[in-house]
């Protein structure tokens, strides 16, 4: 287990960085393609890290239940030393259900997930679309299960999430996330 502080310069109220990605619907997605939602939760994740596997259900769930929500994935890893983490393979997760997102999308440069200073696989961000722009009101954990084999019983993501949708503050610490690091290549 890897279990890092998180390096992120994004603070509460923080407007989230701009992003422009390819989908593996072959659409290229931007801020602007979540406009509509009164929440955009961005987490960065992968195809292979049991931390990130253990929480596709949870996101499904997610992205089915909350109709303005927009649940979004950002793959940043190095797929030349991480195959399974390749385009290729995320489309096959998308297409056999295993995953099914509002949006998988591939960061092949690594600039996104450094603009948001994600540091591990899943990192969640949870934004609040305040007069057009998302606002950062949440960064941290899922849930509460420490490890990929474990049951949660306290799911921190869904308390944000209800709270935005209920036009409350979110009142949660903000523990750092748990996962598998970011693979970053080397340049």
């Amino acid at each position: 287990m890897v279990l890092k502080e998180s390096e992120s310069e994004l603070e509460a109220g923080d407007t989230a960085p701009a992003f422009e990605l390819e989908g593996v619907d072959g659409e290229t997605y931007t801020l602007e393609s979540f406009a509509d939602d009164e929440a955009l939760l961005v987490v960065f994740t992968c195809n292979h890290c049991p931390y990130a596997q253990a929480k596709f259900e949870l996101l499904n769930e997610l992205a089915a239940e909350y109709e303005d929500v927009s649940v979004v994935g950002i793959n940043p890893n190095d797929a030349e030393e991480y195959p399974d983490d390749s385009f290729e393979k995320m489309r096959e997760v998308v297409a056999d259900g295993t995953v099914d997102y509002d949006a998988y999308l591939r960061d092949e440069s690594q600039d996104v997930a450094r603009a948001y200073g994600a540091v591990c696989t899943p990192d969640p961000f949870l934004f609040e679309n305040e007069d057009g722009e998302f606002r950062l009101v949440y960064h941290g954990r899922l849930d509460d299960a420490p490890n990929p084999d474990d049951e949660p019983s306290r799911f921190q993501i869904r308390e944000a999430i209800d709270a935005v949708l209920a036009g409350e503050a979110v009142d949660l610490e903000w523990q750092p996330s748990q996962g598998c690091s970011i693979k970053w290549t080397d340049d």
